[in-house]
C-alpha cells in the first residue's frame, strides 16, 4: 500500500514506512550513532526511518541484559534503502542487520532479496512458528522466513461514534447491515462514508477491506494461485468487490464528487461528525483523532464484505521489519538479536512504538483500545497481507488506483478495469 500523500501528523512518508508497502523516495536525512561503545567493532545496524523508536528501544534494551554487546546504528530514508543499501548488499559489504521491506514489489523486499541470496534463513527459530498463516506471504518465500517485523497495520472502518448515535445505529457485521447503517445515516444528513480519491492513494482502501471477504475468506491461497497462473483479478471476488464499492456509490451513500475531494477533506468530515465513516488504515488513527473534538468520538470495525459473518476476513498490512544479511561476519550475534526482538515483551514494546498490533502475544495483546475489535481476526488466522504486498511487480497498483478513479468517474467497468490489473500483474521486469 503506498499513499501519495498525506498531511501532517502524519506524513505520507510516516504512513508508506508504517505500512511497509511499495516505497516513495524519502527526504529524512539518513542519521546514525555509535551505542554501546561500539564504534566500527559493534554490531552494525542500518533501519528505516520509521523503525528509530521501535529498534532503538529493542537495542538499548538487548545491551542492558547483554553488557558485553555493542551496536553501531544508522537510520536511512527510503530511496537509500532502495539503492545504495540494496548496491551495499550485491556487493557484499552490507550491514550485519537492516531494514527489509515484507512480501514483494521493492527492490528491498523480503522476496527480492532472498531470491537473490542477501539474506539469512530465520526459520530455525522458534517464534517463526507464530506467524500467522494469512501473513507467512510476507514472512516468507519458498517455506523459509527472512524477516522479523513486530506486526501490522490494520484497515477497516474509523467512524464517528457521535454521528451513529445520532442516527441511532450500531457497528454492522455484514454487509446488509452495513448498507442499512449507511441508510440510516444518510437520512439523517450525515453522509455516511467519506472517500477522498482525489488522493490516489485512497482509492484502494475500500477494495482492500472488501477483498479478504470476497475472495480469501473462500480462496486462501489466491495470491499463490495467481503467481502460478491459475488464477485471475477478472475471475474472482475482486469483481464482487469492485461492483460493491460502486453500489455503496450508486446508492448515494459517498460524499459529493468523491474523485474531487482529498484524503485531508475526508478526515475532517469524519472527525466533525459531517460524515460518518472512512475505511482507513489504523496509521493514520491519530490524524483523525486529531480532526475531532475529542478522540473518544472515534472508534474502528473491521468492514463487513458479505452477510456471512464468517467472511469477516481484514487486511492488515505487515511493518517494515529486520533481516540478517546473508554474509554477516557478525550473524550468530544478529540472531540473537532477532530472536530477543521476538520475545512477547520486546515486541509488544516495538509495536507500542510504531502503532502496529503485535504479530502475536501471549495473552492479551497490549494494543490501542481502538483496535481491539480486529483482535479474534488476527488470533483466528482470519487476516491477510494488504494485497499489494503479494504482487510481483510495481505495475499493479498504479493501475489500480486509476482504474478505481475511472469506475467512480464512470468512465471504465469492473471487467475493463479487472483486464487492466491483470495486464499489469503479468508484466515483467
Amino acid at each position: 500500500m503506498a499513499p501519495e500523500m498525506i498531511s501532517a501528523p502524519v506524513s505520507r512518508r510516516r504512513v508508506l514506512q508504517l505500512l511497509g508497502g511499495a516505497l516513495a523516495a524519502g527526504t529524512l536525512a539518513a542519521c546514525g550513532d555509535s551505542s554501546g561503545g561500539g564504534g566500527g567493532g559493534g554490531l552494525k545496524v542500518i533501519g528505516a526511518g520509521s523503525q528509530e523508536a521501535g529498534l532503538r528501544k529493542a537495542l538499548d534494551e538487548y545491551k542492558l541484559q547483554n553488557g558485553s554487546f555493542e551496536f553501531n546504528l544508522s537510520f536511512s530514508p527510503a530511496d537509500q534503502l532502495q539503492t545504495s543499501l540494496r548496491a551495499q548488499l550485491a556487493a557484499g559489504n552490507a550491514p550485519d542487520l537492516h531494514a527489509v521491506y515484507p512480501g514483494n514489489g521493492s527492490a528491498m523486499s523480503m522476496v527480492q532479496l532472498s531470491k537473490a541470496g542477501l539474506l539469512a534463513d530465520l526459520s530455525d527459530q522458534s517464534w517463526t512458528q507464530k506467524i500467522p498463516s494469512g501473513f507467512k506471504g510476507a514472512y516468507q518465500q519458498d517455506g523459509k522466513t527472512y524477516i522479523f517485523s513486530p506486526g501490522t497495520s490494520v484497515l477497516g472502518a474509523i467512524y464517528n461514534k457521535k454521528a451513529f448515535a445520532q442516527a441511532g445505529v450500531g457497528v454492522p457485521t455484514t454487509w446488509s447491515e452495513l448498507l442499512a447503517v449507511c441508510e440510516a445515516l444518510k437520512k439523517k444528513g450525515i453522509v455516511p462514508l467519506a472517500l477522498g480519491a482525489q488522493t490516489p492513494w485512497v482509492t484502494q482502501l475500500i477494495d482492500y477491506a472488501l477483498v479478504p471477504g470476497t475472495v480469501y475468506a473462500q480462496q486462501p491461497d489466491f495470491d499463490d494461485k495467481m503467481a502460478a497462473g491459475s488464477a485471475t483479478f477478472a475471475g474472482s471476488g475482486w469483481a464482487d468487490a469492485m461492483e460493491k464499492y460502486l453500489e455503496l456509490q450508486r446508492r448515494g451513500y459517498f460524499n459529493d464528487n468523491p474523485n474531487g475531494t482529498t484524503y485531508e477533506q475526508a478526515t475532517s468530515m469524519v472527525g466533525t461528525g459531517k460524515a460518518a465513516m472512512a475505511v482507513q488504515v489504523s496509521a493514520v488513527l491519530q490524524a483523525y483523532r486529531e480532526a475531532a473534538p475529542s478522540p473518544d468520538d472515534l472508534g474502528m470495525f473491521p468492514f463487513p464484505a458479505t452477510d456471512n459473518v464468517a467472511d469477516n476476513w481484514i487486511p492488515g498490512g505487515i511493518v517494515v521489519g529486520i533481516a540478517i544479511s546473508a554474509k554477516s561476519k557478525k550473524a550468530d550475534e544478529a540472531r540473537k538479536f532477532v530472536e530477543f526482538c521476538a520475545t512477547p515483551a520486546t515486541m509488544n514494546a516495538w509495536a507500542e512504538a510504531v502503532a502496529c498490533v503485535p504479530l502475536y502475544a501471549e495473552g492479551e495483546a497490549k494494543v490501542d483500545p481502538v483496535l481491539k475489535p480486529f483482535l479474534p481476526n488476527l488470533a483466528g488466522n482470519k487476516a491477510v497481507p494488504f494485497m499489494d504486498q503479494r504482487w510481483p511487480n510495481a505495475e499493479v497498483q498504479p493501475t489500480h488506483f486509476a482504474v478505481v478513479q475511472e469506475l467512480l468517474g464512470g468512465r471504465t467497468t469492473v471487467d475493463a478495469a479487472l483486464k487492466k490489473m491483470d495486464e499489469a500483474y503479468r508484466k515483467t521486469a
